[in-house]
């Protein structure tokens, strides 16, 4: 995929931290510490490198972020790179990039889950785009099947 992309799996850092913008959109916020291991060629002994990133996620994807992991958690992350700059009281300059989640989800690796289906709210999915707006055209697919 060409772009500004990236997917990530490492563990969560802290619980997400649920809040709601005065839109009323939801956004959760987590950090997430990715590890890499390698043998070291000539000491032959493991070496490792950890790196932390902050991970926002919107809307329906932040709400059940913030109700289904906790720290320690395994987690895929998916999503875009996104640079933020602001000035402190003082003056200074600061830049903070942070991953924009498109899909979150546990690793399965060292772990199971239970997966439980939420209800589709109208005006907003959790990847960033809204749901098209209703009509009264019967679905081209059964009401208990999936639409895809």
């Amino acid at each position: 995929m060409a772009g500004n992309y990236v997917e990530l799996i490492g563990n969560l850092t802290r619980d997400p931290e649920l809040r709601f913008i005065p839109s009323g959109a939801a956004v959760a916020n987590f950090g997430l510490a990715v590890n890499r291991r390698w043998r070291n060629q000539q000491s032959n002994e493991w070496e490792e490198e950890v790196n932390f990133f902050d991970v926002v996620c919107w809307r329906d994807l932040a709400e059940n972020v913030a109700e289904s992991l906790s720290k320690g958690n395994r987690v895929l992350v998916s999503g875009r790179l996104q640079s933020r700059s602001w000035e402190t009281d003082n003056g200074d300059k600061r830049i903070k990039v942070e991953v924009v989640a498109d899909e979150v989800g546990p690793s399965l690796r060292w772990a199971t889950a239970q997966v439980t289906r939420t209800e589709r709210r109208e005006g907003g999915g959790g990847g960033g785009f809204d749901a098209p707006p209703p009509t009264n055209e019967p679905p081209s697919y059964g009401q208990d099947e999936e639409p895809f």
